[in-house]
């Protein structure tokens, strides 16, 4: 989830989670690390290294992530992919090509997708209040839904608090219910459309609008709207307690106090729901990103609404922020269009440009060193300017 996922699951010692430290730190002592050909594209001219490449073995070799994994189309559609590092650290197993990943925050694209398509369809509006929806549900001090509207959800303007700031320390499962409590119990951060301040409670409520609206799960909107249309083989919103990912995953990994590694790959991510929970690959996400910008997602109106941005420097410098999608300017000349997602064991970061190129790159931690993550967003940028 965009800001630091969960900072009291990540301090509380990951009771119930599977703990390697021990094996892990061998492995690296071992020089487990730097086995095997780092960062080799697959795919046509897989042997001629290119700056996708080097700048995965950078963020492997001198960030000290314990893998990277990129997706690059190009204008015609080719598809390069890469790894770098190790998948497991305990083991010393490959990266899986184009392995899963858990996305955090690219869950709410996902979400504001659907939201979109409902207002399409004349189910939802964009300007009508919460209430409409969700009458009662949204109360607090400052706190009111009949003066929060769907867009200020989408596009972080609502002034709720974030709920992930209250999480208890032990992880366990959550209802989407829950979590929305979590926040209305502390006033509002501020005004309704006074200020963009980024909160996963406002993905909460456009989940639980969306489940009013349909009738049906948002996982389960999700999947028809969007995963099968568009083809995301490789996609999915894992059901409370499932605490696996499905198919070939490198791990996921955090620091314990003395900074040897964790495997923090299982546990419930129940507490991200519609505002983080999925899961999904570089490719699946460039899939996603194209199928939004190219329109086989969103009508005209709706494309444009969800284009429509504010200023949100906390996404990099330059950056807007629409409605669940952000654009970002390139090095070479324009924007590209995406979201990202911080989610425990796992940061990505990508998107697409309107003539069709589009480069994912995911790393198996979640930096605490902020540099690190300018370092990836710079090999984004390669891919898509290269």
């Amino acid at each position: 989830m965009r800001e630091r996922a969960w900072q009291k699951f990540r301090s509380s010692g990951r009771r119930g989670i599977r703990h390697r430290a021990v094996l892990a730190a061998a492995a690296v002592a071992a020089g487990v690390m730097t086995t095997g050909a780092l960062g080799q594209p697959t795919g046509s001219d897989a042997s001629k290294p290119d700056a996708v490449r080097q700048g995965l073995d950078s963020l492997v070799r001198d960030d000290g992530v314990p893998a990277a994994l990129a997706s690059v189309k190009d204008r015609e559609g080719r598809t390069r992919t890469y790894t770098a590092g190790v998948g497991d650290l305990a083991t010393g197993a490959k990266v899986p090509t184009d392995g899963q990943v858990r996305i955090g925050s690219n869950t709410k694209t996902f979400t504001a997708v659907v939201v979109l398509q409902l207002v399409g369809e004349g189910k939802a509006g964009l300007d009508a209040p919460v209430e409409t929806y969700l009458p009662g549900l949204v109360r607090g001090e400052n706190i009111d839904g009949s003066h929060i509207t769907v867009r200020q959800l989408l596009q972080h303007t609502s002034g709720l608090p974030n709920y992930v700031k209250y999480l208890a320390d032990e992880p366990r499962s959550y209802a989407p219910h829950e979590l929305l409590d979590l926040a209305l119990q502390h006033k509002a951060d501020f005004a309704p459309g006074e200020k963009w301040e980024y909160s996963n409670t406002n993905y909460v409520l456009a989940g639980l609008i969306v489940e009013k609206i349909t009738g049906h799960p948002v996982a389960q909107e999700i999947d028809r709207r969007i995963i099968k249309p568009v083809g995301l083989r490789h996609t999915y919103f894992p059901a409370p307690g499932d605490t696996k990912i499905r198919e070939a995953h490198p791990k996921g990994y955090d620091r314990d106090a003395s900074g040897a590694p964790l495997d923090v790959t299982e546990f419930d991510p129940s507490w991200g729901w519609s505002a983080g929970q999925m899961i999904s690959t570089n490719s699946d996400l460039n899939r996603f990103s194209s199928a939004i910008l190219d329109g086989r997602l969103l009508r005209p109106a709706q494309l444009a609404d969800m284009r429509t941005t504010v200023p949100a420097e906390y996404f990099g410098r330059g950056a807007r922020y629409g409605l669940g999608l952000v654009s970002k300017p390139l090095s070479c000349g324009g924007v590209y269009w995406g979201h990202g997602g911080s989610m425990t064991g796992y940061e990505t970061r990508g998107g697409a440009t309107e003539d069709g190129r589009a480069a994912n790159v995911a790393v198996t931690t979640q930096p605490t060193d902020g540099t690190v993550m300018k370092h990836v967003d710079r090999v984004v940028d390669t891919a898509l300017c290269r």
